[in-house]
């Protein structure tokens, strides 16, 4: 109150805010069919909103995305195209953890429950999708989820690349020359080559090339 008279004060940066505009634009959360469990923001930049429905037959982030993003555009542009994640809320924590990262792709996720840590284990074009522009996007998973994230580079894929020669006892000599002339001097080399361009640049049959190309899978798995 201010001089007898209601003073409303109402900010725009306010979780409640962008709740109440969920609110307007998705008429199942306005009328208690979705629940927003928990909303994070960095406003101007980036916002997690984790949803729940209590009906199976309603997706929570489908409702609230709209046809072709039609709902979730009106409150982007209210907020001056702030990036806006809607996510499918779960009690699992390394799901949840893992919803909460995207657009990255997780690897593996282990959980410390009683220091509320999770270390995250990403492969590397994937690291800097989970940090996101400025750091947002971990800082707000970790606010979502409650846990303090640590990303980490995934070290099975790192293996490192074998040498053709050393599958010398597996694969027949002439064969090993073969690929080696056309420049696929490790197994890597090979394997990221579609079939039908070993077949058009060797003197290898197709049925050859894929049992070459099993045995070196095995190595890497």
């Amino acid at each position: 109150m201010k001089n007898n008279s209601p003073l409303i004060i109402l900010s725009r940066t306010a979780p409640t805010f962008l709740e109440r505009l969920f609110e307007l634009e998705v008429p199942e959360i306005f009328d208690g069919l979705i629940t927003i469990k928990k909303i994070v923001r960095e406003p101007g930049e980036r916002a997690k909103v984790a949803v729940e429905s209590y009906d199976d037959r309603i997706d929570p982030v489908g409702a609230c995305v709209g046809m072709k993003g039609s709902r979730i555009h009106g409150i982007v542009r209210e907020l001056k195209n702030e990036n806006i994640d809607v996510i499918n809320y779960t009690t699992n924590s390394t799901l949840f953890i893992q919803r909460a990262l995207s657009p990255a792709k997780i690897t593996s996720i282990k959980l410390d429950d009683e220091k509320h840590r999770a270390e995250v284990y990403l492969k590397p074009d994937q690291i800097s999708l989970a940090i996101g522009k400025g750091g947002h996007n971990i800082r707000l998973a970790g606010k979502l989820t409650g846990y303090e994230i640590d990303v980490f580079r995934d070290v099975e894929e790192e293996i490192e690349d074998v040498e053709l020669d050393e599958f010398a006892e597996d694969i027949e000599e002439w064969i090993i020359d073969e690929l080696k002339r056309i420049g696929c001097d490790t197994a890597k080399a090979v394997l990221e080559l579609p079939n039908e361009d070993l077949v058009k640049r060797t003197e290898l049959e197709e049925e050859t090339i894929n049992e070459v190309k099993k045995i070196l899978k095995a190595e890497f798995e």
